[in-house]
């Protein structure tokens, strides 16, 4: 198993954000949204998108669903910059709510969301356990917890193999992002041990693509 190298925290470069945002998500990101709303079908109330990036997440769930209002949250100032055009640009100003917070810290009371979502932030994050435990403790009781995230790899091969597989029409500094991502990224013995720790059945986290890793639950 190759060792874990940290990535920057948050995307403070506004060629990064630009970047990231240029690359093709589209794919995952229905998918994303599609297999969490075939879990969670209807939320009353607020869902908050954890490391929401440049909000192409919680653009794609407005699209699916009608009923969504979301509340997103982001460390860096560039991405949130892109987000909020994105946001404007696809008509969804009223039901998105884009802020900046740490994901590990947030100022939510407990309990507040009716459901808590997020898309590949865990593996930006260095001691991701504050993380993990934060988005428990802003989930209602009965909430669905839906958290996502790329898994590391076994190998230097492997991570070549996904690279050259997944961002073949990407550009040196994406393709040199994504290596990075996987990298970074955490096991999914390691997620499993984390969500054990807060008292959830190691069973809610699944390896779900040959990338990604995830953990759904009931806070």
């Amino acid at each position: 198993m190759i060792p874990r190298t940290l990535e920057p925290e948050v995307m403070e470069s506004e060629a990064d954000a630009r970047d990231y945002d240029s690359m093709d998500h589209s794919a995952v990101n229905k998918k994303f949204v599609a297999d969490f709303l075939a879990r969670c079908p209807q939320s009353e109330g607020t869902i908050l998108d954890v490391g929401t990036g440049t909000a192409q997440i919680p653009i794609e769930l407005c699209r699916q669903s009608h009923t969504a209002s979301v509340v997103a949250i982001d460390l860096s100032d560039e991405m949130l910059k892109i987000g909020r055009h994105n946001v404007a640009v696809a008509g969804f100003a009223e039901r998105i709510c884009l802020e900046r917070m740490n994901a590990s810290a947030m100022s939510y009371s407990g309990g507040t969301f009716a459901a808590v979502i997020s898309n590949s932030i865990i593996h930006h994050i260095p001691k991701p356990a504050a993380c993990f435990a934060e988005i428990v403790r802003v989930a209602r009781t009965g909430a669905t917890v839906f958290v996502r995230d790329l898994m590391r790899p076994d190998s230097g091969e492997d991570v070549d193999r996904l690279v050259d597989l997944h961002a073949a029409g990407a550009n040196a500094h994406q393709r040199q992002l994504f290596r990075d991502s996987l990298h970074a990224a955490l096991t999914l013995s390691a997620v499993r041990e984390t969500v054990s720790a807060l008292g959830f059945a190691a069973s809610t986290v699944q390896a779900t693509s040959d990338r990604h890793w995830t953990w759904f639950a009931t806070a």
